[in-house]
């Protein structure tokens, strides 16, 4: 049996920077490392254009994942769609290919709403830890887009 994973997040911060979050190696590397998992900034590579890439290698204690997508469709500051391929998943024969979408909805107020969708998963269990591991990335982007939006201690107010 296959399953599809949807999420949709608000996040409190334009939809540029959180669109930006996903294209910019130095801040995926930030905040992209679902819990007990890290990604090497040295590992990522992105090109987001129709037929460009996104490479990086996952590794948690014992488990090295490269992954590999290819982006089908790319709507700058609105849209990201493509195919991924993970090697070395624990438990699963081959390496699984799954299709992720993401969306960036502007919500008005310097607010982004985010649709994801990925899938299919051959096992219940992998869509449920591939869901795991994005709403814990989630809260870290979360902790750096307010970072980034928070006023520098250094300027003074009149």
């Amino acid at each position: 049996m296959s399953q599809h994973i949807e999420i949709t997040r608000i996040f409190d911060a334009p939809r540029e920077l959180v669109y930006r979050a996903f294209t910019d190696p130095g801040q995926l590397a930030q905040w992209f490392e679902p819990a007990g998992c890290s990604v090497p900034r040295d590992s990522i590579e992105i090109d987001a254009r129709p037929g460009g890439h996104l490479r990086f290698v996952m590794t948690a204690p014992d488990v090295r994942s490269p992954v590999d997508a290819t982006f089908t469709d790319v709507v700058e500051n609105e849209l990201l769609a493509g195919e991924m391929e993970a090697a070395g998943v624990p438990g699963v024969a081959g390496p699984p290919r799954v299709h992720l979408r993401l969306e960036f909805h502007d919500e008005g107020n310097g607010k982004t709403r985010l649709e994801l969708r990925q899938g299919p998963f051959a096992t219940g269990q992998l869509g449920a830890d591939t869901r795991s591991g994005w709403e814990s990335s989630f809260t870290k982007l979360d902790t750096l887009l307010r970072a980034s939006l928070a006023p520098d201690p250094g300027t003074r107010r009149p």
